[in-house]
């Protein structure tokens, strides 16, 4: 049976647990960080990675995307106007029928949508697409 004292003693260490210090989050980086992490430094070309989006998204909730990158092994999506700017990353491997993905993004306010793709032979290709957003869809 509970008593008095039970419920006394959870409540003080309910309430000394909300009381200690937590971790600090670690910064999201950056769309440039991301970029940078991703490509070695080394200048995407501008082709090789096709990249289709809406040119008005009347809803930032949910916005489609399709991305087609023949030959490519992996495949990063960034919105750099998120609060997180990194929207995807796909990994292909050799038994993928395709190089091609879709899906559905959220997008916080109009901006350009970038789409890198790492080919097999090792280059880069990099495509981009403006989308100008009516109702934005992330908490910023």
């Amino acid at each position: 049976m509970i008593d008095r004292r039970d419920i006394l003693a959870a409540g003080l260490t309910g309430f000394a647990l909300t009381a200690l210090p937590r971790p600090a989050r670690s910064a999201e980086p950056t769309a440039e960080q991301l970029i940078a992490t991703f490509t070695g430094g080394v200048t995407p070309a501008g082709s090789g990675v096709t990249l289709d989006l809406p040119e008005v998204a009347e809803n930032g909730f949910s916005v489609p995307v399709s991305i087609d990158a023949p030959g490519a092994t992996e495949i990063l999506l960034l919105a750099p106007e998120n609060p997180w700017p990194q929207v995807a990353r796909f990994r292909l491997g050799p038994l993928s029928g395709q190089q091609a993905v879709s899906t559905r993004i959220r997008l916080a306010r109009t901006q350009e949508v970038i789409a890198l793709a790492r080919l097999a032979d090792g280059s880069l290709a990099r495509a981009s697409v403006r989308v100008e957003v009516i109702v934005g869809g992330c908490g910023a």
